[in-house]
């Protein structure tokens, strides 16, 4: 669970809370070694698009979907949500990472939720157009230093155009929404206009040199929890991809949007395969694997960083039999003045998590800072220090650590 910006977006998550023996932890070095023969990529450069979902997405989508994967056998991405918008105790002008560490995330993450609001009626003195007008600037801005961007969808249901979350629901509304939206269903025109704004925002969205700017787009997230109005609960898996498929389909072949790469990121809820599965489209319809997870991280004391390291042991084993990206989509832990934070959480639990085993993830996602709490400190807040020993091991890359992304390399001869 996370909240959502209280300016931007609708409040709802929970603090956890423990503690830890800093000093015993402080004579431990918990560092995963790092193989010094790194596997390589399955393809080359000039396949990578045969892999994707669209593979007729403009060359520095191609470029992106490959340079991910490759980087993925040595790094990770290190993005934050809404990190230009989003600031601890409204501190606002540079992201609070850069703050800290000097350089700004790897990643940038926005969302379509206003973008596609009911009430944008894109005029400029509507809050919903200059939040579209904000958005875009902004993953503008992070196009033009190099970075990625990413957008989650936290898309209103279709009744009353106002809830995601199903405890704001009726019973009736939560039980149909879903199935409703499908092709066929009662207001699957109304989700057709939803993916048009998409695809009109996406199709325009270019640098200030004109480059059509790639996106990482991942609908329906945590679709195998019940707190969202896609998800498990609320419909069949059949139906689930029924829905993915068209979403895909209808964006990339009757839309013509060309520079998206989807991703597929569930909750923390799985532990195989098989079942982490359960809802996947297919090959042909998926470029990035992932999952988000709050739950196993809150544990302080690190009692679930194997837990969570196995999940993703499942992500990345399967992005690399089916030549796909895998990715740590959402986390963090939401800390304010009255909450515990282990001292080594950054350094030790999120680094393990992400590297415990022989896992290969193109990025991973922090969620974003709020006025009260922050899953990224500043200087001076609780774990600053440790963050910074977080973004100096050897796996974490951030904006300054990042090759030209959007590149795509010549084969080797």
């Amino acid at each position: 669970m996370k909240r959502i910006l209280t300016s931007l977006f609708i409040v709802n998550f929970f603090l956890v809370s423990c503690s830890k023996d800093e000093e015993f932890m402080e004579e431990i070095d918990t560092t995963p070694p790092v193989s010094e023969e790194q596997p390589e990529i399955g393809f080359p450069p000039s396949l990578a698009y045969s892999f994707m979902v669209d593979a007729g997405a403009t060359p520095e989508t191609i470029a992106l979907f490959y340079n991910l994967k490759a980087l993925s056998y040595s790094s990770y991405i290190v993005g934050q949500q809404d990190a230009f918008s989003a600031f601890y105790q409204n501190n606002g002008g540079m992201s609070d990472m850069k703050k800290l560490t000097g350089s700004d995330p790897g990643m940038l993450g926005s969302d379509f939720m206003f973008i596609t609001d009911d009430a944008n009626d894109e005029q400029p003195n509507n809050w919903f157009y200059q939040q579209e007008q904000h958005i875009r600037s902004k993953a503008i801005e992070a196009f033009d230093k190099g970075m990625v961007n990413i957008f989650c969808w936290h898309l209103r249901e279709p009744y009353e155009g106002d809830h995601f979350y199903t405890s704001e629901m009726t019973t009736d509304q939560k039980q149909n929404a879903f199935k409703s939206i499908l092709p066929g269903g009662e207001n699957h025109e109304y989700y057709k206009k939803k993916l048009q704004k998409v695809a009109t925002f996406t199709k325009n969205l270019k640098s200030t040199n004109g480059t059509l700017i790639p996106i990482i787009f991942r609908p329906f997230h945590e679709f195998d929890k019940d707190f969202f109005w896609w998800g498990a609960a609320y419909s069949s898996p059949q139906e689930f991809i029924e829905l993915w498929r068209f979403t895909v389909s209808y964006l990339r072949d009757d839309l013509d949007v060309s520079n998206i790469l989807y991703a597929f990121s569930p909750d923390n809820s799985y532990t195989t395969e098989n079942s982490y599965l359960t809802r996947y489209p297919g090959d042909e319809y998926v470029d990035v694997v992932g999952m988000d997870n709050y739950g196993d991280l809150a544990a302080q004391n690190g009692s679930l960083i194997s837990l969570a390291n196995q999940k993703l042991k499942v992500v990345s084993d399967l992005a690399e039999k089916r030549n796909k990206i895998a990715a740590f989509t959402e986390t963090g832990y939401f800390v304010s003045p009255s909450d515990q934070l282990a001292p080594d959480f950054y350094s030790r639990n999120v680094y393990e998590v992400l590297t415990k085993q022989d896992i290969n993830l193109g990025f991973m996602m922090f969620w974003q800072n709020y006025q009260d709490s922050y899953t990224v400190p500043v200087p001076g807040a609780r774990g600053a220090d440790d963050f910074l020993k977080f973004r100096e091991k050897e796996k974490t890359m951030l904006l300054t650590d990042l090759p030209d992304i959007y590149d795509l390399p010549e084969d080797d001869i």
